[in-house]
């Protein structure tokens, strides 16, 4: 077995093959290899289901990926004054539409394997996946699948989707209609009218991004105070897994030695 398979084993295989490899490694002399494995991080539930699914649902991930170039390109038009929010909705759209897709299937691999099947694990994948869409080092990582945690994307790509749709009314409040235009008015478009009204599209999309910045950096903290947290958690629970599997060779090693000690016995 090589290290990258690991990775594609029911969860509850990576610790007990993970250590058996290690120990063949050593057996052959190899100490660098067996040191390496051995260090090698248990993924989470989450991580484990985004590593199956990018192992076996290779046409479901170059839809998602095209969706989120797809999704990128939109936003960038319409920061850029080049789009409309037709279109950056219809992209928005197919980039979750491939997410959902996906999410479908990490539910029955998570179900048909026994592990936990929370809306928290679920919303962790989809932040993967996302992430995965929307940005190029999360798309390597996930291509390999070989993540041990899942990823969350924090940029504008993240939280800048709804730029074009309408903002929804305040409860209570009437929407105002614009007064009707004089018949002299009535004639045609006022290239002038229509000049400022693209000036003031910019300036809005430029001051909802930098607003979605704002947030992004507020939640990014938050989200990495959180991660900081689970990784101590993580890390614990992985030296815990990593005794245990000390400890299993030890033990297969005293009984091997047992089971020799008494052969020799017997033949005195």
């Amino acid at each position: 077995m090589e290290a990258d398979e690991l990775y594609g084993l029911p969860l509850d295989r990576f610790v007990p093959e993970r250590a058996a490899l290690a120990k063949e490694l050593r057996s052959a002399g190899d100490r660098a290899g067996a040191t390496e494995v051995a260090a090698l991080r248990k993924p989470s539930v989450a991580a484990w289901a985004v590593n199956q699914l990018a192992r076996t649902q290779a046409r479901a991930f170059k839809e998602l990926f095209a969706a989120g170039d797809a999704l990128v390109s939109a936003q960038e038009r319409l920061i850029a004054g080049d789009g409309d929010s037709r279109s950056l909705r219809e992209a928005n759209g197919r980039e979750r539409a491939a997410v959902d897709a996906l999410i479908l299937l990490a539910r029955g691999l998570l179900s048909a394997e026994g592990n936990e099947l929370s809306t928290a694990v679920l919303d962790r994948v989809s932040d993967t996946l996302n992430a995965a869409a929307l940005d190029a080092n999360a798309r390597a990582a996930v291509q390999d699948g070989r993540l041990e945690r899942e990823l969350q994307h924090a940029g504008l790509g993240a939280v800048g989707l709804e730029l074009g749709a309408s903002a929804p009314a305040r409860p209570g409040r009437t929407p105002k209609r614009a007064p009707a235009a004089p018949a002299s008015a009535r004639k045609g478009p006022d290239p002038r009218q229509a000049e400022r009204a693209r000036v003031e599209a910019r300036r809005a999309a430029r001051v909802a991004e930098a607003d979605a910045r704002r947030r992004a950096e507020v939640a990014s903290r938050a989200v990495r105070a959180a991660e900081q947290r689970r990784e101590v958690a993580a890390k614990a629970l992985d030296e815990a897994e990593e005794r245990l599997g000390r400890a299993r060779v030890e033990a297969e090693a005293a009984d091997e030695a047992y089971g020799r000690a008494k052969a020799e016995l017997e033949e005195i």
